[in-house]
C-alpha cells in the first residue's frame, strides 16, 4: 500500500459547533459617529476587538481538540481598523498582549493560519482611491500577522479584482499596481480563481510572471472554466509555490443546488472531491484543503467520516490523511 501524498483539512472563520465564540463582533461606522469622544470610541473598538481575538483563541483550542490545525482567520478581527474615522490608531500595539498570545498558541501547535481579505480589496484598479484603500486593508493585515509573531509570507489569499475595462485590461493592471505596492505586501499574497470573471488560466498568467502562489479553487473551476485539462492546469499551480515556505493550498467547497451553480453547498461533495485527488495524486507530498462550506468545521468532520468509505484515503483526524495510490483505480 504506497502512500501518494498526506493532506490536512481547515475551515474558515467561524465554528457552528462551539457556542458564543464569533471573532467577528463589529461596531458600524454611524455607531462609531454617534460617540462624541473619539478616543471613548477608540477604546470601545478595543474592547470588541479583544473579545474577537480571545473568541478566536477559544475557536483554536477547539480545532486543537478536534486535531484541526488548518484555520482561516477573519478579517474582521479589529472592526473600523482600516477606516478614516480612526486614522492614527494604532491598534496593533493596543491589542499586542493578546495577539502574542494567540500566536504563541498557534506556534506551539504547529497551525497553519491565514487571512482572505472581502472582495472588496482588489489590486487591479485604475482608481488610486481603492488602490490605496485596498492597500490600508492588507497593511492592517500585516500588522496583525506581525503582532503575532507569524511570517506574513503567502498568507492573504486575494482575488484578480473586476473587469471594468476588460479581463487583459484587468491582468494588466494588476500587474501594474503590484509594482507599486511595497515587496513585503506584495509577499504575503497569494491569488485564487474566481467563479464569474477570472478563471485559473488567468490567475496562473498573474502568479508565474509575478512569483505569487496560486490558490486553485475547485468549485470555481468547475463553474468558471477556460479549459478540461485539468491535469496540466494542476501542475502549473503546484509549480507556483516551490519557492514558498508553505504547502501547496487549494480551496474546497461544492454547489448547493446543480453542477453550475456558485452558492456554496452546506458539506462537501466527497465524490468531486476524491476525482481531484486521482489528479493530485504524485504530483505533491502534502497538500493543505480550506474547506468552505456552509457548515463550516461540522462539513470537515462530516468529510473525515466520508472518506471512512473511500478505499484509499486513510484519515486518522484532520490533521493525518494519507491519500494512497489505490485512490487512483476508486
Amino acid at each position: 500500500m504506497d502512500q501518494t501524498f498526506s493532506m490536512r483539512l481547515g475551515y474558515v472563520a467561524m465554528s457552528v459547533l462551539l457556542a458564543n465564540a464569533s471573532p467577528s463582533q463589529t461596531m458600524t461606522v454611524k455607531q462609531f459617529e454617534q460617540i462624541t469622544d473619539k478616543e471613548a470610541g477608540i477604546r470601545k473598538l478595543e474592547r470588541i476587538a479583544s473579545s474577537n481575538i480571545q473568541n478566536c483563541l477559544r475557536l483554536l483550542k477547539h480545532n486543537k481538540a478536534h486535531d484541526i490545525r488548518f484555520f482561516r482567520l477573519s478579517s474582521r478581527l479589529v472592526p473600523l481598523a482600516n477606516h478614516p474615522l480612526t486614522e492614527g490608531w494604532k491598534f496593533e500595539r493596543a491589542l499586542l498582549p493578546l495577539l502574542r498570545e494567540m500566536g504563541e498558541f498557534i506556534h506551539n501547535e504547529k497551525m497553519r493560519v491565514d487571512f482572505h481579505p472581502d472582495h472588496f480589496v482588489v489590486l487591479n484598479s485604475k482608481s488610486k482611491a481603492i488602490l490605496q484603500q485596498s492597500l490600508k486593508t492588507l497593511v492592517m493585515h500585516y500588522k496583525l500577522l506581525k503582532g503575532m509573531g507569524i511570517s506574513p509570507v503567502h498568507r492573504c489569499v486575494l482575488h484578480v479584482g473586476g473587469k471594468k475595462e476588460g479581463r487583459e485590461e484587468g491582468l494588466e493592471q494588476f500587474i501594474t499596481n503590484f509594482s507599486l505596492i511595497p515587496v513585503e505586501i506584495q509577499r504575503m499574497l497569494m491569488l485564487e480563481n474566481d467563479d464569474v470573471t477570472y478563471p485559473i488560466e488567468d490567475v496562473l498568467y498573474l502568479g508565474e510572471k509575478l512569483h505569487i502562489p496560486v490558490v486553485f479553487d475547485l468549485h470555481h473551476y468547475d463553474v468558471n472554466q477556460q479549459s478540461t485539462e485539468l491535469y496540466t492546469l494542476w501542475e502549473r499551480v503546484v509549480r507556483t509555490w516551490k519557492d514558498s515556505p508553505l504547502p501547496v493550498k487549494i480551496h474546497l467547497s461544492s454547489p448547493k443546488e446543480g453542477k453550475g451553480d456558485r452558492r456554496h453547498h452546506d458539506f462537501i461533495d466527497s465524490k468531486r472531491f476524491q476525482e481531484f485527488l486521482s489528479i493530485a495524486a504524485g504530483t505533491v507530498d502534502h497538500l493543505d484543503v480550506m474547506i468552505e462550506a456552509k457548515k463550516k468545521d461540522a462539513a470537515l468532520l462530516k468529510l473525515i467520516e466520508d472518506f471512512q468509505a473511500i478505499q484509499g484515503i486513510e484519515a486518522k483526524s484532520p490533521n493525518s490523511i494519507n491519500v494512497l495510490s489505490r485512490v487512483l483505480s476508486s
